[in-house]
């Protein structure tokens, strides 16, 4: 296969470094390389360096980039995606917009429930079209990996669904997806009145399915008030890990219950949301390591004040995460560069370690680091091309995308609305 050449990016935004999450100073290390350029055969990164010494390496067969005035930087890694699901949730936006907060319409049957309503409606093949469609709008924004739940379904085959589609979407789209399970999104509303049993259908049925089929990497659940409590989530994640699976947790979102301190107790992957968690949270998360991934699209879509304390994670140790939470109800934005701008400007982070953020760090918490999040020999050549010649513009600049062009796996992804199939 002829190698690709990116030649005199502006700035390249490497990230090298240790194949593991980053932490403390070492969020804001970007390694950028000034006039940056790299090779890439067979989809993957085989030189790095400054222009004037990858220039030598290119040949009459070599495809080149001429990347002058862009920053260039691995394609995000988004770890928080809903990207399956059908219908949508207009009249909760609307509703919100009238001065009713999000548990008030999931108590009248909206929320969650109306989402599971359109998705279990919809045929395997129609929920492919859908999520087909969002996958070119994340690859337009510079993310070239997501991890996806289900959990719009609630019944075995309806998750199993949901399921299939993330894999297709990764399988048959540029897009690369990580899938998991979310059967403990919600209780469906056959067992509304019968917690227990629902709770006894996922640890002896879908559980058990999902792990055999092999179509998820990791189990999460929503532990929140009206939700799972703490002890529910504990015996549904202690099943999940029993059958080989991951975990990963929405925790301490609309109420401070205790969901980070069991996240560490289990050894979760992450914790994600965490608006409302307290110092023992933090703390508990630090001894433990677990990544949190932190999620501002959910708070500003949801018109709140109150957003994840990331200064007070990173000054504690922890290796954070940013992601998108892109579903119908509470985050409908894929836009990766959206949520570096509210990361720094509702979240206080720097750019830099919001770059970090979505995407080496992404990449660690998906298990991933080793192939994605950086610009590094024997990575994928994922990447996205900015048109700016400062990484912080990437967040200074809101509400217009700077990303020129995408490629994945070496193959350039058309920014027009369309893309084709690179792997």
């Amino acid at each position: 296969m002829p190698s690709l050449a990116l030649l005199h990016a502006s700035q390249l935004v490497t990230l090298t470094g240790p194949p593991r999450a980053r932490r403390g100073e070492e969020l804001s290390e970007l390694a950028i390389i000034p006039g940056g350029a790299f090779v890439a055969s067979g989809g993957k990164i085989t030189h790095v360096g400054k222009s004037t010494e990858i220039e030598k390496l290119c040949d009459a067969e070599t495809e080149v980039i001429n990347a002058s005035g862009c920053v260039v930087l691995p394609g995000f890694i988004d770890a928080h995606t809903h990207l399956v699901f059908a219908g949508s949730r207009l009249d909760d936006y609307e509703a919100r917009a009238r001065g009713e907060t999000y548990e008030q319409i999931a108590k009248r049957g909206g929320g969650i429930q109306t989402t599971v309503k359109a998705t279990r409606a919809a045929s395997e093949d129609e929920l492919f079209a859908l999520a087909k469609k969002r996958a070119s709008w994340f690859l337009q924004n510079g993310t070239t990996m997501v991890e996806a739940k289900s959990g719009y379904g609630l019944t075995l085959e309806d998750e199993l669904k949901i399921l299939r589609v993330i894999q297709r979407i990764g399988k048959e789209t540029p897009l690369e997806t990580v899938p998991t399970f979310l059967g403990a999104h919600a209780f469906p509303p056959e067992f509304r009145e019968d917690h227990g049993s629902y709770i006894s259908l996922i640890i002896g049925e879908m559980l058990p399915r999902i792990a055999r089929e092999k179509v998820a990497e990791y189990c999460d659940i929503f532990c929140e008030r009206d939700y799972f409590d703490v002890n529910e989530a504990r015996r549904i994640l202690t099943a999940a890990k029993q059958h080989g699976l991951k975990l990963r947790m929405h925790v301490d979102q609309l109420t401070n219950g205790g969901g980070a301190r069991l996240a560490a107790e289990l050894g979760a992957a992450t914790a994600d949301h965490l608006e409302q968690t307290a110092a023992d949270g933090i703390n508990a998360l630090a001894k433990a390591n677990i990544q949190p991934v932190l999620l501002p699209g959910s708070a500003y879509a949801l018109g709140s004040k109150k957003y994840p304390d990331a200064r007070a994670m990173i000054d504690a140790g922890l290796a954070v995460v940013v992601a998108t939470d892109f579903n119908p109800g509470s985050s409908p934005g894929p836009s990766m560069p959206m949520m570096l701008s509210l990361a720094v400007t509702q979240m206080r982070m720097s750019p830099a370690e919001a770059i970090a953020a979505a995407t080496i760090n992404a990449a660690a918490s998906l298990n991933k680091v080793g192939e994605t999040g950086s610009l590094e020999v024997g990575k994928l050549a994922n990447f996205a091309i900015c048109d700016c010649e400062d990484y912080r513009e990437l967040a200074y600049w809101f509400g217009v995308s700077l990303v020129r062009d995408v490629f994945v796996r070496g193959v350039s992804i058309s920014s027009s609305g369309g893309f084709q199939t690179a792997k």
